[in-house]
C-alpha cells in the first residue's frame, strides 16, 4: 500500500517563477529516490501563486527519508519555504477498496 503527500503552497507575490524553478529541481532529484513512486508539481490555472505537489511513496518511511535528503533540506526548506506565504502538507493513506 502506498503513502501519498499533498502539499499546498501559496507563494509570496512575484516569487512563483523562482519557487517553480526550484521545485522542478526537487522533483527531478526526488524521482530518483528509492521508494518514490511519483512526484508532480502543479501550478494553479486561476491563481498562479498556488502550487500543489503530489508525491507518492512506497511507504511512510520512504517519505521520512525524502525529508532528510540534502535536496529537501537545502532546496525546499532553504529556498522554497522562505518564498511562501503559506504551506500546508497533508499525509494520506489510501482507503481500502469496498466492493458494492
Amino acid at each position: 500500500m502506498s503513502f501519498t503527500v499533498v502539499a499546498r503552497y501559496r507563494t509570496l507575490p512575484g516569487h512563483e517563477d523562482a519557487v517553480l524553478s526550484v521545485l522542478d529541481r526537487v522533483a527531478a532529484a526526488s524521482r530518483r529516490e528509492p521508494g518514490c513512486l511519483g512526484y508532480r508539481v502543479h501550478q494553479g490555472t486561476e491563481d498562479p501563486r498556488a502550487v500543489v505537489l503530489y508525491e507518492e511513496y512506497a511507504t511512510e518511511a520512504d517519505f521520512t527519508a525524502h525529508c532528510a535528503t540534502p535536496h529537501f533540506q537545502e532546496l525546499v526548506l532553504g529556498e522554497v519555504v522562505p518564498r511562501l506565504e503559506s504551506r500546508d502538507v497533508v499525509r494520506c493513506a489510501p482507503r481500502p477498496e469496498v466492493s458494492a
